[in-house]
């Protein structure tokens, strides 16, 4: 596995065609692995291109970041397509015996570097905790509402009201006990209790559903409202 010579513009075509349908060298999150052939890099990619010069330009956004991001960075040669030796390595131990006094240029640079230990656990702490977080179950937000649903007068089939209120079914909502409520001059009221789901069904679209029976219902109120 490899690039090939990231400095040379063959490599830089290697890792073009790599990152043309990924947006990261390993995984969907930026890593370790980028921050290695990032820093194999010594200048932005030409424009034609593109798909390197979109990869680089984004992980250079995470400059301030490095050391927190995920994984464990290896040698380039573990990353990038199989059956592309890494030459980046090679050349630039080269580079480095010619001359001693041509410093590396740090794409990352930081006037306050942690030491290769203190990375190395802050790195497998950020993982850690990763990790943790996605295997903890997601909560869901519910909450307890309590219906008043008034009919037009005496003459309205409570029963069939009630009938038309609970055939209102979507993803979310769950209907319970109900029972009729005296409001005067022999009227009754239907006062229900659901159970909802806050990011799927609110009290608006209950309203607007139920006093769509309008030959049954007159108006529909929150008598009651409950997180769970």
């Amino acid at each position: 596995m490899g690039f090939g010579d990231l400095k040379a513009p063959s490599g830089l075509k290697v890792l073009n065609d790599f990152v043309s349908d990924r947006s990261y060298i390993e995984g969907h999150v930026p890593s370790q692995a980028d921050v290695a052939v990032f820093e194999a890099i010594k200048a932005p990619p030409p424009a034609d291109l593109c798909h390197a010069l979109r990869w680089f330009n984004h992980i250079k956004s995470y400059q301030s970041q490095k050391n927190s991001l995920p994984g464990v960075k290896k040698p380039l040669g573990q990353y990038g397509p199989a059956g592309v030796a890494d030459a980046t390595t090679t050349v630039a131990k080269k580079a480095d015996e010619d001359d001693d006094d041509d410093d590396d240029v740090d794409l990352f640079g930081s006037d306050d570097e942690e030491d290769a230990e203190a990375a190395r656990l802050k790195e497998e702490r950020v993982a850690a905790y990763a990790a943790k977080k996605a295997k903890k179950p997601t909560l869901i937000a519910k909450s307890s509402i309590l219906l008043d649903v008034k009919p037009w007068d005496d003459e309205t089939d409570m029963a069939k009201l009630e009938e038309c209120v609970r055939s209102v079914q979507m993803e979310g909502l769950v209907w319970g006990q109900s029972k009729l409520v005296p409001v005067g001059y022999g009227i009754k009221k239907l006062q229900i209790n659901c159970v909802v789901e806050d990011d799927k069904v609110g009290t608006d679209i209950l309203e607007e559903k139920i006093t769509a029976f309008e030959d049954f219902v007159q108006s529909m109120d929150v008598a009651a409202f409950n997180k769970i």
